[in-house]
């Protein structure tokens, strides 16, 4: 299995089939959904989810009914658009993926919420989206998406929830917001205070299928 990073908070993960987490208009886009097989956003919010390229991929999507309605209203086909929520388990392409979490982090008690869901493909890759999801007891996630910057987020928090995970290496996503030396800064919090691998390229290769 191989992960590789393509801005801000999309992912593509690479195994059986190729499967894009999150392409949104601050990410290489195109080339994300270039070999892929599947979609799958965490929530509605354009930074994670780039509507127009995305229906005009043709590739079915799965994602939270904001993101379902969105993308049927841009002109998605229904029957390639699927609608979860969390405690779903799901198999984008024939790969196996625990849907997790309900709700976006809170921005602030004025603003509204938003529904967001996590993915954790295969047991192995976990990306949150913009959440700090629980992951089932017993799971020994391989590797954990980070979000590093964001007006909800405090590294504080981030630290408690690498350490929940217990992930054993992290790639940094939602980092779009941060200078490079904001996003070097944090990583090196996490870094420090969670004994985990930081993984700084964009690419990864987890092996097995």
């Amino acid at each position: 299995m191989r992960v590789e990073r393509h801005g801000h908070s999309c992912v593509v993960v690479r195994a059986t089939s190729t499967l894009v987490v999150d392409p949104g208009v601050w990410s290489d886009v195109s080339t994300a959904l270039d070999s892929a097989d599947a979609v799958l956003v965490t929530h509605e919010h354009p930074d994670h989810l780039a509507v127009e390229p995305v229906v005009a991929s043709g590739l079915p999507v799965w994602g939270p009914a904001p993101v379902v309605d969105l993308l049927a209203a841009a002109g998605a086909a229904r029957d390639r658009l699927h609608q979860v929520c969390g405690g779903d388990l799901i198999t984008p392409s024939g790969i196996t993926v625990r849907v997790l979490g309900e709700w976006h982090e809170l921005i602030h008690a004025d603003a509204p919420r938003f529904a967001n869901v996590g993915y954790l493909v295969d047991d192995r890759v976990l990306h949150p989206g913009d959440a700090y999801v629980a992951i089932p007891d017993g799971v020994p996630v391989e590797l954990a998406c980070v979000p590093v910057s964001g007006p909800w987020l405090r590294i504080s928090d981030v630290v408690d929830w690498v350490r929940q995970v217990r992930p054993a290496c992290v790639v940094p996503v939602h980092d779009a917001l941060a200078s490079e030396r904001g996003v070097e800064l944090a990583l090196t919090w996490v870094e420090r205070l969670c004994d985990v691998d930081v993984i700084r390229s964009g690419e990864v290769d987890l092996g097995g299928g």
